[in-house]
Parts: C-alpha cells; sequence; structure tokens
C-alpha cells in the first residue's frame, strides 16, 4: 500500500522562547496524524532550542536568516510538501486535509492561505483583506500566509534564495512561473504585533514602498536595513 502524503513543517525561530511551546503544541494534533515539525534555529540566545526541542520531531541549526533557516530546514526534511510556518503565526485545525486534498485536487503544486490578524483594530480586517486580494490577483505570496510547497516543485525552484528580506515574494515569482498558487480562503492566525508597534498605515505604506523598490531593482540588504 501506498502511504498517504505526509507534510512538513519547517519553522524558523529566533529568540522565540515567549511563544514557541504554544505555537508547537498547537501543531501537536498534526503530528499525532504523522506530520513532521522542524524548528530551524538561527541561533537563538534565549531558551527557544530547549523549549522546542520536546515538541518538536527536529531542530536543526541554521546560519541567522529567514530564508537559510528554512531551507535548512527543508534539507532536513522529509515530507512530500514542505510548509513554511512564521513562529508567531497558528494553522487552522484541519490545515493538512486542506493542503493536501486542494494540491492533489487542482493540481497546483504549491499555494497559501489567507491571513488572519490578531488584533481587535477594525482596520486589522481591511489589512487582511487586502493582503488576500492582492495575493489572489497577483500569485505571489508572503511568509505570514504559511507558505506550501511539493517537494518536486521546491527542488526546481532551488529554494529560497540567500537574501534578508523579499525571500517569500522571490520564491513565489520562480513558483509562479510554473503554475499559480492554490489559495486557501481558510486563514492562519497570525501576530498583528508589527502592525500595532508601527501603525497600521505606516506599515502598509512601508511594505509597498519595500516591495516596489525590490521589484525595481533595489538591494534587499538596504531594504532590509530599512524593514527593521
Amino acid at each position: 500500500m501506498t502511504a498517504p502524503p505526509r507534510i512538513s513543517i519547517i519553522i524558523p525561530a529566533l529568540n522565540e522562547a515567549e511563544g514557541i511551546a504554544d505555537t508547537l503544541a498547537a501543531l501537536a494534533p498534526l503530528r499525532a496524524r504523522g506530520h513532521q515539525v522542524i524548528v530551524a534555529d538561527g541561533g537563538s540566545a534565549d531558551a527557544t532550542v530547549e523549549l522546542a526541542r520536546p515538541l518538536a520531531d527536529a531542530i536543526v541549526d541554521a546560519p541567522r536568516g529567514r530564508a537559510l533557516q528554512q531551507n535548512a530546514g527543508a534539507a532536513a526534511a522529509d515530507g512530500d510538501v514542505l510548509l513554511f510556518l512564521h513562529a508567531d503565526t497558528r494553522l487552522p485545525p484541519d490545515a493538512d486535509r486542506l493542503v493536501l486534498d486542494g494540491l492533489a485536487a487542482g493540481g497546483a503544486g504549491w499555494g497559501r492561505f489567507d491571513v488572519r490578524l490578531t488584533g481587535g483594530a477594525p482596520m486589522l480586517r481591511v489589512v487582511e483583506r487586502m493582503i488576500s486580494l492582492r495575493s489572489r490577483a497577483t500569485g505571489i505570496a508572503t511568509g505570514d500566509q504559511a507558505i506550501f510547497v511539493r517537494r518536486d516543485w521546491w527542488e526546481r525552484a532551488g529554494g529560497f534564495p540567500p537574501i534578508p528580506l523579499m525571500e517569500d515574494v522571490a520564491l513565489s515569482t520562480t513558483l509562479r512561473r510554473r503554475g499559480r498558487p492554490l489559495c486557501l480562503r481558510a486563514a492562519v492566525t497570525t501576530s498583528s504585533r508589527r502592525w500595532e508597534q508601527r501603525g497600521v498605515w505606516r506599515t502598509i505604506l512601508l511594505m509597498w514602498r519595500l516591495r516596489m523598490e525590490y521589484a525595481l531593482g533595489a538591494d534587499p540588504e538596504r531594504l532590509a536595513a530599512r524593514y527593521r
């Protein structure tokens, strides 16, 4: 008998001791159904690794940087589908069924979820809608949307480019050349702290400006410095 498809969930982490245990505990039902959870640590100076170890299938040490950490996690994964999950993001409970059934039914090789932000400010509901609509219109996904990709598509794409920002946009652009993403309407829930700390409108304008400059060929190192 053929084994059912398996998802490897890869979480890049850096000093995430405050929330990593809750993130991984939420994935316990998926592990119980046979899926794999890998934490790719970028040199945390806190208790991230110690807290994560009993709640993950593997801890991978990687050079600091989300692209490098996710690539290292993917290299250690053995799933048929790779799913990249930020440490402050939660999947819907039936994420594995949605991903596997969606990929099988639609013939797509990759995809992403809609997004829900944790904050209660009304403007955040507008931001959620904008993110999802933009992604559907452009075929580009961001890391907050929990990008997933079949292993064969991942290998042909060559993984995330080793850049400090826009690695998700770059990978999406490469994958889109082979086919448009599966856009799942089910939402992942991700922290709104970035929007709340910087201000919603300020963050919107910053992200639009950075994406435009990246599309025009700006150096990702310089963009990353402004993003921080």
